[in-house]
């Protein structure tokens, strides 16, 4: 559906305007979709990019600085999500190995396997994505990257 139909709004002061309008709009769509497709495995967006992230790691540990640099939203409190992870047997904690003060963070099989069942069915939520013919996704994330410079 068009953005103007969606957001019921007929004219923007730009094309530019109308652009960031819908960057934002998509971008809420897609979180909101995501989160819906994770509700059942009963994790959040936010919890899912850390364990993406330790299993990348894996099976070196991560420190939490590691995990703030590499998430996708960059206004989440990574300590706190760390924290529901362990709650959920998901993560662990380990003591650094290369300083005693620091505290690593490891993913645990039980989070690997939620990765992996999560996988499985990955495919299908990717799937509705196949709207846009594989040239031009390759274009889109061109432009997407040029857009953050």
């Amino acid at each position: 559906m068009k953005l103007e139909e969606e957001i019921k709004q007929k004219n923007f002061k730009s094309e530019y305007q109308k652009l960031i309008v819908n960057l934002i709009y998509t971008g809420n769509w897609l979180n909101a979709r995501n989160a819906e497709f994770l509700k059942p495995y009963g994790i959040t967006i936010q919890q899912y990019n850390i364990l993406r992230i330790l299993k990348g790691q894996y099976p070196e540990p991560a420190t939490v600085n590691l995990l703030i640099d590499r998430m996708l939203d960059k206004m989440s409190n990574a300590s706190r999500i760390v924290d529901k992870l362990l709650a959920k047997k998901l993560a662990e904690r380990k003591v650094s190995t290369g300083d005693r003060r620091c505290v690593d963070v490891v993913i645990t099989d039980k989070g690997l396997k939620l990765l992996d069942k999560i996988d499985e069915t990955l495919r299908k939520w990717e799937d509705q994505f196949k709207v846009i013919n594989l040239n031009d996704v390759k274009k889109i994330n061109n432009i997407l990257d040029r857009l953050r410079g």
